[in-house]
């Protein structure tokens, strides 16, 4: 596996969707095409394809709305060899709320379907959950990329050279073996590797979808007591569907805190639950995702 020297510049491409003018059936406009980014596995990593949806979704509605939630389900594996297109229904537009949804198309059939909801900004009542007291601040947590640097695995290259995204697990990470206390939660530091020029706040959000997909079911693996050393042999895994509410503006390069729980995992299946904070202590989005987590008996 080759990697770029700017993980995140080719994120970045990869998520500058191009218009496909006159394309569909009925000649409409509302069709966008993108390329896929290597992943540590050898087919389209489902957060990139998450991100692509919603910003194909964005790209419909008017500047001043911005997603508050999106429901995905994963449908079938995607080939990196291929362009992903995006189809764009528009179900609604009021005076405050507009709702898109749409179906990335590779070789002809959806890979993930995708319904998405997009609000003027205004005010309301405002309350949070609040952060965990004591958790150490990110730069006095060991990030991956040293936690992993020199090892010889593939992974371990990918998330040290490959990645866009820069991760550092309060307690230690699972990339390299199960953890010493197998417990249904854990936290986790989250940046991109390096700032990110525009302050699109739509953007930030499709990053922040992208990333988020990394870590949703690390809880399930790590109250089985297992590691991601064990993932694609050992113990089968893919995201099957994911939710996502958008609470409060954030930058994805800013260090966000995501305080993880896994309630259950039954019938090959593990669902897995996100709080995300900014450094600020203000919550900014609240991420379910249930995978395919074949574990054994």
């Amino acid at each position: 596996m080759t990697h770029s020297p700017d993980p995140l510049g080719r994120l970045l491409t990869a998520l500058d969707l191009r218009r496909l003018e006159g394309w569909g059936p009925r000649g409409e406009d509302d069709v966008l095409r993108g390329d896929s980014v290597p992943g540590p596995a050898r087919r389209v990593y489902g957060g990139q394809v998450l991100a692509q949806a919603l910003l194909a979704c964005g790209r419909t509605v008017d500047d001043d709305r911005l997603p508050h939630s999106l429901h995905a389900y994963f449908l079938r594996e995607g080939t990196l060899e291929e362009p992903i297109d995006f189809a764009v229904e528009r179900l609604r537009d009021g005076r405050s709320f507009s709702a898109r949804r749409t179906h990335a198309i590779q070789a002809g059939r959806p890979i993930l379907s995708l319904t998405a909801s997009f609000q003027v900004d205004q005010p309301g009542y405002e309350t949070h959950v609040p952060m965990p007291d004591g958790v150490p601040a990110p730069e006095d947590v060991p990030s991956a990329f040293d936690v992993l640097a020199g090892v010889d695995h593939p992974a371990a290259r990918f998330w040290t050279e490959g990645s866009a995204f820069e991760l550092a697990h309060v307690g230690g990470s699972i990339y390299l073996g199960a953890a010493t206390d197998p417990r249904p939660e854990q936290m986790v530091w989250m940046r991109t590797r390096r700032p990110v020029e525009s302050d699109d706040l739509m953007l930030h959000r499709a990053l922040l979808a992208f990333g988020c997909d990394q870590v949703m079911l690390e809880p399930v693996l790590r109250q089985a007591g297992t590691s991601w050393r064990d993932v694609g042999g050992r113990v089968p895994m893919a995201s099957l569907d994911h939710a996502m509410w958008f609470h409060r503006d954030a930058r994805a390069d800013s260090w966000l805190l995501y305080v993880q729980e896994s309630p259950a995992a039954q019938g090959g299946r593990g669902l897995g639950l996100a709080r995300v904070y900014d450094r600020s202590g203000a919550l900014v989005a609240t991420i379910a995702q249930e995978g395919m987590v074949r574990l054994p008996g």
